[in-house]
């Protein structure tokens, strides 16, 4: 089997208002948006079985198509081949689980957007919904290096000049 996809499938997470920061919050109620989302996880599968992450970090993972309505400038010409080379950073494609030949079937993991939620809750959600796909060897260890390599990037204040 080729790239498969480990998501909790769809799960409510809540969506914070920037502007509710902006209120003295002492004794108001605060009206929290809740919205379903197609996420994969990326904790360390390790620290999952070990129990040793009380939150677990989350990525939304969209369809090609999804990922274009709300991102037009995707639909263009040979952006999509910009992803699938890695120079586009932030994002990450995987292949489609039902046919990866088809690259219009593609998902779309979308790095720049993390959520965290608590394990137990999860859990639970895992339980209720039952079996997910999941990357296997080598596409997990390319899913995890996209992702270092998005997390890690340095910006520097200056650079050695051009060689000419």
């Amino acid at each position: 089997m080729r790239a498969t996809k480990v998501t909790c499938s769809l799960v409510p997470i809540p969506i914070f208002d920037p502007e509710n920061f902006s209120k003295d919050p002492e004794g108001q109620e605060i009206d929290v948006e809740v919205r379903e989302l197609d996420l994969i996880v990326i904790t360390q599968s390790c620290d999952l079985e070990n129990q040793k992450a009380q939150f677990v970090a989350l990525c939304p993972i969209y369809s090609v198509i999804e990922f274009e309505k709300f991102n037009p400038d995707f639909a263009r010409k040979g952006r999509w081949n910009e992803v699938r080379k890695g120079r586009i950073e932030g994002l990450h494609l995987l292949a489609s689980q039902i046919d990866p030949s088809n690259n219009r079937d593609a998902l779309v993991v979308d790095f720049r957007q993390i959520y965290s939620l608590p394990f137990p809750y999860l859990v639970r959600h895992a339980e209720k919904i039952g079996s997910r796909w999941r990357l296997q060897s080598p596409f997990l260890e390319h899913f995890s290096q996209t992702f270092a390599r998005f997390f890690m990037r340095v910006g520097l204040p200056s650079s050695i000049p051009e060689f000419k």
